[in-house]
C-alpha cells in the first residue's frame, strides 16, 4: 500500500502529528446573547475532532462591527475568552494544536447587527449578495465607506482580537482574508474604487491587511499566524475577477516571504473559472513556487487527492471543510481506509446538538 503523505508529521514553525487540517467553518452554535462558545458544544465539537494535525476554528468575530451572520462565536469579550479556553483546553488535552480564525464580514453584514447603522467595507457599493440574519436571510445594502479613523480602529480590533485568543490558549491565529469578506473587499476593484492610500495600486489595495498583520505580531509570533485568500473567488459575495485580481494575489504571497507565517491558506476555484481569461484554475499549483513558506491548499480535497498534492510538492497541509463535519475521525478513517459518513446540510447552520456532535466514529 502506497505511503499516505495526509498521515505524516509536519515541523515547519507549527508542529503537526499529521498534515490533515480542519478547515474553518461557519457552524451558528453561539446562540446565546453573548455569542460566547459553549462547553456542551463548541468544546466537544472541537474535542471530537482533535485528531486532526491542526483544527481551524469558525471565523470569530474581531468587534460587535465584525459580525455578519447570527450565532457566531466572538473573539472580543471577556466572556468569550472563556468560553473559548475550555475549547483549546479540551483539545489539547486531547493533544491536538488548534488557531482561531479572526474574522471581520465588511459588507457581507445587514443593518440588523448594528442597531441600523449601515455594514463598513472598503467602497460604498452593495455586494448584492444576502446576511444571514435572526429573521432569516436578508438582501445586503450599500455598506459605509469606511474612513481612515475606521481603518485604523478595525486594525486595532484584530489586535486586540489576537491577544485575546492568546489568553484563551490558542496554538495561533489565521486572519481571515478570504471568501468576499472585509481584506478581499480591499483588494477586489469591485468592492474598492478608493483613492486614497487603500486604493488604486495594488500595493494601497493590500495596505490594510498588512496593517493588521504587522499589529498582530505585536502581541503573538508571526510563526503563530496563518492568513487564508481566495484568488480565483468569482461571482460570489460580490467579488470578480478582473485583469489585475491575480496579479493582486500573487503581489501579497510574495511579500509574505518576508513573514515568517505559521502558513498560507490558500482555496481552490469555488466555481468553474475555466472560462475566465484572467483566472487561475489550479491554484496550489500556481501559487508553490511564489511562496518558501508552509502552504495548506482545500476545496473538495479527497483522501486521493490530498495525498497527491502533498506527494507532488504543491501542497504541505490539506484543509477537509465538509467531511470533517459528519466524520469527527477523519484521520483514523483516512489511516484504516473506512467509508466516510454523509453529511446533513440542512443541519450547517441550525442550532443545537443535532448535525453538530451528534455525528459518531466509526468506532461507535
Amino acid at each position: 500500500m502506497s505511503k499516505q503523505h495526509l498521515l505524516t508529521p509536519y515541523n515547519n514553525n507549527i508542529n503537526l502529528n499529521n498534515r490533515v487540517v480542519v478547515a474553518p467553518m461557519t457552524r451558528s452554535r453561539a446562540d446565546n446573547e453573548g455569542n460566547v462558545p459553549t462547553n456542551n458544544l463548541h468544546a466537544l465539537y472541537y474535542e471530537q475532532r482533535a485528531s486532526a494535525g491542526l483544527i481551524i476554528t469558525e471565523g470569530s468575530q474581531v468587534s460587535k462591527e465584525a459580525v455578519g451572520y447570527i450565532h457566531t462565536a466572538g473573539i472580543y469579550s471577556d466572556e468569550q475568552v472563556e468560553g473559548w479556553k475550555e475549547v483549546t483546553q479540551r483539545v489539547h488535552n486531547k493533544g491536538g494544536k488548534i488557531f482561531i480564525q479572526l474574522w471581520h464580514v465588511g459588507r457581507m453584514s445587514h443593518p440588523d447587527f448594528h442597531n441600523g447603522e449601515l455594514p463598513l467595507s472598503a467602497s460604498a457599493i452593495n455586494p448584492n449578495a444576502q446576511s444571514f440574519t435572526a429573521e432569516g436571510f436578508k438582501d445586503t445594502v450599500t455598506p459605509k465607506e469606511m474612513t481612515i479613523e475606521d481603518i485604523k480602529k478595525t486594525v486595532n480590533d484584530f489586535k486586540n482580537a489576537a491577544a485575546n485568543a492568546v489568553k484563551a490558549g490558542f496554538d495561533g491565529v489565521e486572519i481571515h482574508s478570504s471568501n468576499g469578506y472585509l481584506f478581499h473587499q480591499f483588494f477586489n476593484n469591485a468592492s474598492n474604487e478608493r483613492t486614497d492610500e487603500y486604493g488604486g495600486s495594488i500595493e494601497n489595495k493590500t495596505r490594510f491587511f498588512f496593517e493588521v498583520l504587522d499589529a498582530i505580531k505585536e502581541v503573538i509570533p508571526q510563526e503563530k499566524i496563518g492568513a487564508r485568500f481566495n484568488p480565483s473567488l468569482n461571482g460570489l459575495f460580490g467579488m470578480t475577477l478582473d485583469a489585475e485580481t491575480i496579479p493582486t494575489f500573487e503581489y501579497i504571497i510574495k511579500k509574505l516571504n518576508a513573514y515568517n507565517l505559521a502558513y498560507v491558506h490558500l482555496s481552490e476555484p469555488f466555481t468553474d473559472v475555466s472560462e475566465i481569461p484572467y483566472a487561475v484554475t489550479e491554484i496550489a499549483k500556481h501559487f508553490r513556487p511564489l511562496y518558501n513558506g508552509t502552504l495548506m491548499i482545500n476545496t473538495a480535497f479527497t483522501q486521493d487527492k490530498g495525498n497527491k498534492v502533498i506527494e507532488e510538492g504543491y501542497a504541505d497541509l490539506v484543509a477537509y471543510g465538509k467531511p470533517y463535519i459528519s466524520n469527527p475521525d477523519l484521520v483514523e478513517r483516512f489511516t484504516n481506509h473506512l467509508d466516510l459518513a454523509a453529511w446533513n446540510e440542512d443541519t450547517f447552520y441550525t442550532t443545537g446538538a443535532k448535525g453538530y456532535t451528534d455525528y459518531p466514529k466509526a468506532s461507535e
